[in-house]
């Protein structure tokens, strides 16, 4: 008996977990939107509006990441998000802005940085090869009847 995950499942896997973190970040944007607040570029208007924007999008991401026939737009919508927040992410470590829950150290702050690229690559993962995902045979023949 192997103890080896086949890529599929294991890309299965990761993609509930990036869903559902998404959707937990998400959510806390509107249960403690204030610390999202306090890292928006001052030049933006409206920062709790965004923060609540931003907050919609990656819950919406992160269930559409988990629904066959929207998963590929879901995951091209959260390159697009991670690359609209990555300016309040710039904007914590230039200003070093604590926030509740991260230890303030203003390295962390810059080691975060490059995170966003590891998002922004794990999502991309999602938008090849949508043919292969569990669920698109059943929705490839419901789209035909």
């Amino acid at each position: 008996m192997s103890l080896s995950i086949s890529t599929n499942r294991r890309k299965e896997i990761l993609r509930v977990i990036l869903s559902v973190s998404i959707i937990v970040v998400g959510t806390t944007h509107f249960l403690t939107p204030i610390p999202f607040v306090r890292i928006v570029p001052p030049q933006l208007p409206n920062p709790l509006a965004l923060v609540y924007i931003s907050g919609f999008f990656e819950i919406l991401g992160g269930i559409g990441l988990l629904i066959p026939v929207v998963s590929v737009a879901a995951a091209w919508g959260l390159i697009a998000l991670f690359l609209a927040v990555f300016p309040a992410n710039i904007n914590m470590a230039v200003n070093q802005i604590a926030i509740e829950g991260i230890p303030h150290q203003p390295i962390l702050y810059w080691v975060r940085l490059p995170f966003q690229a590891v998002l922004i690559a794990w999502a991309y993962w999602y938008t090849r090869h949508p043919e292969r995902q569990p669920g698109v045979d059943r929705v490839t023949k419901l789209t035909k009847s």
